[in-house]
């Protein structure tokens, strides 16, 4: 199978990337429908879910799985079986059908599969006019409370991402590409980023190798 995973900074417009990305090569997207996936295999609400989930990585930061919680046995038990399941649904996923899958660490998790991963990032004043582009009039916020909601959640992210990695969050080493959207409107960048993820697809069927770099 074909997989792409996508690390992202909050405001970069890694989502819109990879919605648009999976269209327009045909792949299945997977994001916060793995959380509908886990709310139904464990008859759990999603909402509880997501929140169980982000405030046991905050609690647990810097836990990894080599690790110890710094949790009740009641909250690493819960954390541990939400992490357990989402884990199984990735790789199950994985090995279904050609796929993008955003966030939660599918880069580390799927290693072995040897994705296409992508990191996307943007500089500060870019990530700020995307989000207040997106939101809505109700949920406007100023640009200190914006700043400071993109580095709680990046924050989280990169939490998240230290449970299942050796390496950073962010870090090049970690991903086959990382790409800069400052100043780019995403829409116009998804065709010729299909065209790269083909070749590097092309390129690992013929000799295993895969493709490194920064666009």
């Amino acid at each position: 199978m074909r997989i792409i995973t996508i690390s992202r900074e909050f405001g970069s417009g890694g989502r819109e990337l990879g919605k648009r990305l999976a269209e327009e090569l045909g792949f299945a997207y997977y994001d916060k429908e793995i959380l509908s996936m886990i709310s139904e295999r464990m008859q759990m609400d999603e909402g509880y879910i997501e929140k169980e989930l982000n405030k046991s990585i905050t609690i647990a930061y810097p836990y990894t799985i080599r690790r110890s919680f710094y949790q009740t046995p009641s909250q690493v038990n819960q954390v541990s079986k939400l992490l357990a399941e989402q884990n199984k649904i990735i790789r199950s996923l994985a090995e279904k059908e050609d796929c993008i899958i955003v966030g939660r660490g599918a880069d580390a998790i799927l290693r072995e599969y040897n994705p296409f991963s992508l990191f996307i990032y943007a500089d500060q004043a870019s990530k700020v006019a995307r989000c207040r582009n997106r939101a809505p009039e109700e949920e406007r916020l100023s640009e200190n409370e914006l700043k400071q909601k993109m580095k709680q959640i990046d924050k989280s992210r990169a939490a998240a991402y230290a449970l299942v990695s050796e390496y950073s969050w962010g870090d090049k080493k970690a991903y086959q590409l990382c790409i800069n959207t400052s100043g780019i409107m995403i829409p116009k960048m998804v065709s010729s980023l299909a065209d790269f993820a083909k070749i590097w697809f092309e390129r690992k069927n013929t000799n295993g190798n895969s493709i490194i770099g920064s666009l």
